[in-house]
């Protein structure tokens, strides 16, 4: 049999309704609105941008300190700080058109009804090719439940997000749960195309010399290399649960990293916290996902996907 060759390696995959060039997107929220990296990334080559969530209006955000550097990752507490829906349809998506690239616009909200409204005035706006939908935000009328660990709620927002657009719907679960196939089964039922996961985890770091919290928030969510065992044992267990395709987000930062996650049953993955302190990440994921096909003698990344053998572990 002949040898695989780079030319040979074909990196599409589908993500329900949503096709991609190759696996590796980036994450919400560490890669602004993508003009930011364009001098850093050639944004062309990637699977899709996932830009900074988009609420109804704009947010300033939580006061300063809001970042946190950690042992192995880091905390931040921007307090989802952005332009708001005019000010993205405005000042961020003509630029966002031009990248030949699927776009993703990440919503969040207060209500069932913002989600909504957002779902609605995004849809046919031209150049977004799918939402992805944070349900970590506090429900304000639940008391500040968050809708992302009550599968009623999430099912509730992810059905009203999928009656309100025709665009493809990637659903952002929390990973601070009890179990997270409950949350992913849930918005599956809702009609969610996709999960994505993981978001932050929720931590706090102390200053000691002060005796204070080193976050004026006092909390924050923790991302980056520390989170991705964790990331990676819940991309599994909902790979296994549902049957929609799993997205897997948590301290990538290198091919191997992304590997983990699709053998582990992800069919796509997010680099985030990698992308403030080495840009050239996803650059560097794609061209190892082309080194290691061609070194195990495959041509396609599906051959790959789920292939995670755990029998023997069992025995």
């Amino acid at each position: 049999m002949d040898s695989v060759k780079d030319s040979d390696i074909d990196l599409r995959v589908s993500l329900g309704r949503l096709s991609l060039r190759n696996p590796v997107m980036t994450a919400s929220g560490t890669f602004g609105y993508a003009r930011e990296f364009a001098q850093l990334v050639n944004l062309h080559r990637l699977g899709a941008v996932v830009v900074k969530g988009i609420s109804l209006r704009p947010r300033p955000g939580n006061p300063p300190p809001r970042v946190v550097e950690t042992a192995c990752g880091m905390l931040n507490a921007i307090g989802l700080e952005n332009v708001g829906l005019q000010g993205f349809l405005a000042g961020k998506m003509e630029f966002l058109r031009g990248i030949n690239s699927r776009i993703i616009v990440n919503i969040l909200g207060d209500s069932v009804e913002e989600y909504g409204l957002l779902a609605e005035k995004l849809t046919g706006v031209g150049g977004i090719d799918a939402l992805e939908v944070n349900i970590s935000c506090p429900n304000v009328k639940k008391g500040g439940v968050a809708f992302g660990t009550d599968p009623v709620m999430a099912a509730e927002v992810t059905r009203t997000v999928c009656a309100r657009t025709d665009l493809p719907v990637i659903v952002k679960l929390s990973p601070n749960v009890t179990d997270i196939a409950v949350m992913a089964r849930a918005v599956e039922d809702g009609g969610a195309d996709a999960v994505s996961l993981i978001n932050t985890l929720i931590g706090m770091a102390v200053d000691i010399n002060r005796r204070r919290p080193r976050l004026a928030n006092i909390i924050g969510g923790l991302s980056g290399p520390a989170v991705k065992p964790v990331a990676l044992r819940m991309v599994w267990q909902t790979a296994r649960a549902v049957s929609i395709p799993v997205i897997g987000i948590g301290g990538i930062a290198t091919a191997e990293d992304a590997l983990e996650f699709l053998i582990a049953g992800a069919s796509a993955i997010q680099v985030g916290t990698a992308n403030f302190y080495q840009p050239g990440t996803s650059e560097s994921i794609i061209d190892g996902l082309v080194d290691y096909l061609v070194s195990q003698g495959e041509s396609s990344i599906h051959s790959i996907v789920g292939t995670l053998q755990t029998e023997s572990c069992q025995s």
